[in-house]
């Protein structure tokens, strides 16, 4: 069955519902760019003709004949692919082929607008220390959960100045997952995803809004939703000497349970490198950012200024606090050992924010090579800022900023081309938040494109964000409420207590990878199909901030003009 929209049904599908065959024509289920790439995957091991059908006159529109199957390792399928990349007038399409149940798709100038409202407002929905009001949550409003206000010092955190059980206040912030938990290593790279969003489309924020209790405050709503998170972060640093601490938790994981009924003890865990790195670096940006908005944040910049420098010195003294989960704390550690790739980043945003040359060189002498983002593997951010910045820097430094960004953008465009789903997803991406995976190495195309326009990075770039929407073998949009078929039962507490049969809208599934750590029931172990649309799994179907942070940047990046060659 082809599933109803949960949440947003648009008008211009009108099959929700419909009874179609096992073999279905993969699509980008929330449309396609008027002027960019237009692919749908056809499966089988044979060429087929198709066509492509106006709305609602019928009208043939485009006929053409799809590539050679190839077989797509990580499903286990063997397709083809149509490309009407040629159709660019806006309007409702049928997409039709011989023996397949036909597929409805739009066109249009901005068909990600909806869709990204949606995905950034999830942070709304998981703010900590606030109450969710019907005016701004509808259906999803709840009570406040987690004031936050006394958090005790854990033993593996005490001081001289904040000895173990010491009461401290630490209000805000986003749940990190579906669990409420908040931890500073994840936060960093979501806060510095969001704030880079900001940096990179300024025009299309100044004036968006998503109908969240600050807006119309004279603040863009996204920095609004960012503060909420770094006032938090702001309160993770000991005042006494600069470092920051680890995560802040339960000891054990909340049951399935709302918010405000989840009242189990809150502790501060642990000082780290890690965390004082992490958050040295989102400090630095947020100054730099914020310096634009003294009049409606005065003293923030310089806040945030003060607390990045005392970060990085307490880090530079203690260069290998790695976190070590107490044995009485069960929730996620987060641990990572290899720092050479926060150290650098910290060092890159300190920089850009002092202008002072031994941070840069702190770079270059530490800079590993960049790669796909996440949570543990942040060296790719630090280059991120350098170019976007790169005139600050020597034809020698800017030379190699920008080749280390291209070398690994041209190993992605050369997945995607050697892709029979024409994706730049590879076994070894089917990992834990296998889609953060495809949006960030979106990212990374995406910042290589702004360097030197090629038509085959804005091919991948797009590749990746079809698949996240519904172009892979399952045939699902992997972002609750929009799709033909979507995510219902995330690994999610709130959506999954609140009694209301549709999850929460916006957020992205993590996504098929093949380790089924949750021991949940899965109908396939194939990478890419290795995923269960069920609460019990963790392991595929849960959501984090960090995931969908580049799921937004990458919304906001096709609703802007993008450099062509």
């Amino acid at each position: 069955m082809r599933l109803a929209f949960p949440v947003f049904c648009f008008a211009f599908v009108a099959t929700c519902g419909a009874a179609e065959p096992p073999a279905l024509l993969k699509v980008n289920q929330s449309g396609y760019q008027s002027q960019g790439q237009k692919l749908a995957v056809i499966p089988g091991k044979n060429q087929h003709t198709f066509q492509l059908v106006a709305l609602p006159s019928g009208k043939m529109v485009f006929k053409g004949r799809s590539s050679e199957a190839q077989l797509w390792a990580p499903a286990g399928e063997t397709v083809s692919i149509a490309d009407f990349s040629q159709v660019q007038t806006n309007g409702r399409y049928r997409l039709e082929v011989a023996g397949y149940a036909p597929v409805e798709l739009q066109i249009a100038a901005q068909p990600y607008a909806q869709l990204h409202d949606a995905a950034i407002k999830a942070y709304y929905f998981n703010r900590a220390s606030q109450q969710l009001e019907p005016a701004y949550a509808g259906v999803w409003a709840r009570p406040a959960g987690h004031p936050d206000n006394q958090i005790k010092i854990h033993a593996s955190a005490a001081s001289a100045s904040r000895p173990t059980g010491t009461v401290v206040q630490s209000p805000k912030g986003w749940y990190d997952a579906g669990d409420y938990n908040k931890y500073v290593v994840n936060s960093g790279i979501t806060t510095y995803t969001l704030l880079d969003a900001w940096t990179d489309f300024k025009d299309f924020y100044r004036e968006r809004q998503w109908t969240i209790p600050e807006s119309g405050n004279n603040m863009p709503d996204l920095l609004d939703e960012v503060l909420w998170n770094l006032d938090w972060l702001s309160t993770m640093q000991d005042p006494a000497d600069g470092g920051v601490y680890h995560k802040l938790t339960n000891l054990n994981f909340d049951g399935t349970v709302m918010p405000h009924q989840a009242v189990a003890e809150r502790y501060l865990v642990q000082k780290t490198t890690a965390a004082s790195l992490n958050f040295a670096a989102v400090m630095a940006k947020a100054s730099r950012v914020l310096s634009e908005f003294e009049a409606q944040q005065p003293g923030k910049a310089a806040l945030f200024r003060q607390q990045a420098i005392q970060a990085w010195q307490w880090a530079s003294k203690n260069q290998a606090i790695y976190y070590q989960q107490p044995k009485d704390v069960s929730t996620g550690p987060y641990g990572d050992q290899h720092l050479a790739d926060e150290f650098s980043w910290a060092a890159a945003e300190l920089y850009l924010l002092t202008g002072e040359q031994p941070y840069l060189q702190q770079f270059f002498q530490l800079a590993q090579p960049a790669q796909t983002a996440s949570w543990a593997s942040v060296a790719a951010l630090g280059y991120f800022s350098l170019a976007k910045q790169a005139n600050q820097l020597t034809p020698e430094q800017r030379q190699l900023v920008f080749s280390a960004i291209a070398k690994v953008a041209d190993q992605f465009v050369a997945q995607h081309q050697a892709s029979a789903y024409k994706v730049a997803m590879v076994a070894e991406d089917f990992v834990w938040g296998s889609n953060a995976v495809a949006m960030n190495k979106a990212i990374l195309l995406y910042k290589a494109n702004q360097i030197t326009p090629k038509a085959a990075y804005l091919q991948a770039m797009q590749g990746l964000v079809d698949y996240v929407l519904g172009r892979n073998p399952l045939d699902l949009s992997y972002v609750t409420g929009f799709g033909i078929k979507s995510p219902q039962h995330i690994h999610h507490r709130p959506s999954e207590a609140d009694g209301i049969q549709a999850p929460v809208p916006g957020w992205l599934a993590g996504g098929a990878q093949p380790g089924q750590q949750d021991k949940c029931q899965y109908s396939s172990k194939l990478p890419a199909k290795s995923y269960a649309d069920d609460y019990c799994s963790y392991a595929s179907n849960e959501i984090a901030i960090n995931w969908n942070a580049p799921l937004v940047y990458m919304l906001a990046a096709f609703s802007q003009p993008i450099p062509k060659p």
